[in-house]
């Protein structure tokens, strides 16, 4: 869910910039067989500054399995990657 979240807005960020999670409130709604594929949809619902707040949606091939809101922050990939190292 939260890659889904991170893809869907990953080509409008500027140049060297990446998202990363800050928070996620995750609903799992039923269970999923092992190895059967599920897919997530993430949307856009607000902006504030650097924040982004996403409503994501996951189904398998039986129909929705969970929904999240799941806020993401926009960073400068090197100066965040730099943090890490230390």
């Amino acid at each position: 869910m939260e890659n889904a979240a991170m893809l869907c807005v990953a080509d409008m960020l500027p140049e060297g910039s990446t998202t990363v999670g800050s928070r996620i409130e995750c609903s799992h709604l039923r269970p999923t067989p092992e190895g059967e594929a599920i897919e997530a949809t993430a949307t856009l619902q607000a902006v504030d500054g650097r924040r982004l707040t996403f409503n994501i949606t996951a189904f398998d091939t039986k129909g929705k399995i969970g929904e999240a809101t799941h806020v993401r922050c926009i960073v400068d990939r090197q100066r965040f990657l730099a943090k890490l190292s230390h």
